[in-house]
């Protein structure tokens, strides 16, 4: 019996993930057929489905959580809500949440998956799940900074960090309708807007 080397089985899979965004980002989901994911992978049918049962099983696995610097997403957005510094860590949680908007792929993939969502009550789930813990964070953070004279202690936790949220959405929206929209230059005004916003009292350090 062959034993199946784990390295290289996921090698595989990353392989076969990293062709599908590509066809995901460019057709969508609906238009992107597996012959094409088999051909951009390199292989066949056959082999394909050794590692995904159907093309919707791939187009999940795009929006897996995968690591960053050793630590996955939600190892770190764990680790923000209970960190010493609840400002540094709300910033730091908000740069972690808008990376990915700087990825060529991602933002037309974000916007490909809330389409599919709609029909998907599973992805839909998926998607919510991963909303929820994020959402969840930047309100312990608020709360958190707020206890601790860092922002503004009249806010609304809640409400602030649907607004939070809001923002960081737009970087992705913007970036998957507006060729010119640069989301990597748009970050700093982003944090300055937060600093306005939850900290209107304060002067916005220099970007680290």
């Amino acid at each position: 019996m062959r034993t199946v080397d784990p390295a290289r089985h996921q090698a595989r899979r990353r392989h076969i993930i990293n062709a599908a965004a590509q066809l995901f980002a460019a057709k969508g989901f609906e238009r992107t057929t597996t012959a094409e994911i088999c051909r951009a992978a390199g292989m066949s049918a056959g082999n394909l489905f050794h590692y995904f049962p159907n093309k919707r099983a791939i187009f999940y696995a795009v929006f897996e959580d995968d690591e960053h610097d050793g630590a996955t997403k939600a190892e770190r957005l764990a680790a923000a809500r209970t960190a010493d510094d609840p400002w540094t860590a709300l910033l730091d949680t908000v740069d972690l949440l808008a990376a990915p908007a700087m990825e060529p792929l991602v933002p037309a993939l974000v916007m490909e998956a809330m389409v599919q969502a709609y029909r998907d009550p599973e992805l839909e789930a998926l998607l919510s799940r991963d909303n929820d813990e994020e959402r969840s964070t930047i309100v312990t953070l608020l709360r958190n900074a707020a206890a601790a004279g860092q922002i503004d202690p009249a806010l609304d936790p809640d409400d602030t960090a649907a607004w939070v949220m809001a923002l960081i959405a737009a970087l992705y929206t913007g970036a998957a309708t507006d060729q010119s929209f640069n989301p990597a230059d748009q970050l700093s005004t982003l944090r300055l807007i937060l600093h306005r916003f939850l900290r209107p009292d304060a002067t916005p350090k220099p970007e680290r």
